[in-house]
């Protein structure tokens, strides 16, 4: 088995799961506006940073998506891809030097295949004139070895943006990856979004605002059968019962069949999973959904440790159901509660306060990874490489962690605030759109306030959802 990790995780640096959070509460609302939608307030800034060969066309497709979305200026730099994030640091230094607040940045950045591994969403999270403000990033490459060619991507970007500027960033890029797997049958992959917004990102404001509804064609069809799988380490961790069952109600409620192992091992996680793949290829009727919840210690590396102390790359198992024949097509989704490092996020407030603030009250601290939302693609339509999905087999996959990466995912006694928000946020709309709801989701944990047993000061959450969905997804019509 050469997913096993040997040995067990070590404590501190690759197990930081919290045992104990105490004194959760919501912190004073944050500045979102009502219907759980930026505001947008400020003006926009936009960056294009290519490397040199690549295609005018390129460019300019992307430039026309900059417009329809009412960025109507951009700033434009031809640089090798290692110098990519100087330029961006420069462009922060530039919107920091305005003095008040940016409404939204968006940056596309195009360059081969394994040149864009800089952290160019940690340098742009690090803007003062950001903060609690919308970033985007847009990431693209081509194939090992191919030269960057105009595709399916930027054609499909520039003509939606055109089309329906007025309609959630994130409802866009799905018809956006659908687009493009259906224009390149024999790509190698989906492209894929990270994403921690905290609420709907809409560039183009229409009042009243009001998304369009979704066309035929534009869903998933859910007719078939559901399953779900919840496999969950609940010895020593304390509040880990009360998120399985709180999960099993919201998986029976929604019409999952839902099968439940607890205090696995880390050998068992892969066996349960294979198990649950070929219950489904073996089963007789249609499966329309999946759904796979992973709750145990966790490391940065991505590991989840078993009830015996190993561990195993929670990554291998989303590969082993991406394999499972009667799901082609149809969406998987993933939620893995646990820990990926053992930073604990203070957070970030605005660089300085007005009187008014003064007078009213403190502004509100936002989680640092908040607010940022990646897009992963090839100029042709072809996985870009890390962190691309990486095969078609990996199309219509959602996942959402309980933390960013490298850092603590909380939990208490009563559950873990990623599970029972999930569960609330779900049964109270469970017709609504589920990458919507885990965005709302999001915003609920980010408001969080959790005093942990290291420090007596506040610490902040944020979820990181990833998705190469393809339609909209609703559990329920």
């Amino acid at each position: 088995m050469a997913f096993l990790v040997a040995g067990t995780l070590q404590a501190a640096a690759q197990v930081a799961d919290t045992r104990e959070s105490l004194g959760r509460k919501p912190s004073p609302a944050l500045a979102l506006p009502l219907q759980g939608r930026y505001g947008l307030q400020g003006p926009r800034a936009a960056l294009l940073l290519s490397s040199p060969g690549v295609p005018a066309r390129i460019p300019q497709l992307l430039e026309d998506a900059f417009r329809a979305l009412g960025f109507h200026s951009c700033q434009r730099r031809e640089a090798e891809a290692q110098a990519f994030l100087g330029e961006l640091a420069g462009f922060r230094e530039q919107l920091d030097a305005q003095g008040g607040p940016v409404g939204c940045a968006l940056v596309a950045v195009v360059a081969p295949a394994g040149q864009l591994r800089q952290p160019l969403a940690r340098e742009l999270s690090r803007s003062t004139a950001l903060r609690g403000c919308p970033k985007v990033l847009l990431l693209l490459s081509s194939a090992p070895g191919a030269p960057l060619q105009p595709g399916a991507f930027p054609s499909s970007l520039a003509e939606l943006c055109g089309r329906a500027p007025q309609q959630p960033l994130l409802r866009l890029l799905t018809e956006v990856f659908l687009r493009v797997t259906e224009a390149s049958p024999g790509a190698t992959g989906c492209p894929v979004l990270r994403s921690s917004l905290r609420g709907s990102l809409c560039l183009q404001e229409v009042e009243p605002w009001k998304p369009e509804p979704e066309g035929v064609g534009t869903r998933y069809e859910l007719a078939g059968a559901r399953a779900a799988l919840i496999v969950a380490v609940v010895r020593g961790r304390p509040g880990a019962l009360r998120d399985v069952e709180a999960l099993r109600g919201l998986c029976q409620a929604l019409g999952f069949q839902t099968t439940v192992r607890t205090d696995a091992t880390a050998q068992a996680f892969q066996e349960e999973l294979a198990r649950f793949r070929e219950q489904l290829d073996s089963g007789r009727g249609t499966v329309s959904c999946a759904l796979v919840a992973l709750m145990a210690h966790g490391g940065p590396g991505g590991q989840l440790q078993g009830a015996d102390g190993q561990a195993v790359q929670h990554e291998a198992l989303v590969r082993e159901l991406s394999r499972c024949r009667a799901l082609r097509g149809r969406p998987k989704i993933f939620l893995l509660q646990a820990c990926r490092g053992g930073h604990r996020d203070a957070g970030v407030g605005r660089p300085a306060l007005s009187w008014f603030w003064r007078w009213l009250q403190a502004p509100p601290v936002t989680p640092s990874h908040a607010d940022i939302l990646q897009v992963y693609a090839s100029a042709q339509g072809m996985s870009s490489g890390d962190p691309a999905p990486g095969s078609c087999e990996q199309a219509d996959i959602l996942t959402a962690y309980a933390a960013a990466q490298g850092h603590v995912a909380y939990r208490d006694e009563s559950g873990s605030d990623f599970i029972q928000t999930l569960v609330e946020v779900i049964r109270a709309e469970p017709q609504g759109e589920l990458l919507e709801l885990l965005t709302e989701v999001n915003r609920r944990v980010c408001e969080l306030d959790v005093l942990g047993p290291d420090s007596d000061e506040p610490r902040k959450a944020c979820l990181e959802i990833r998705s190469s969905l393809r339609r909209a997804l609703h559990l329920r019509p």
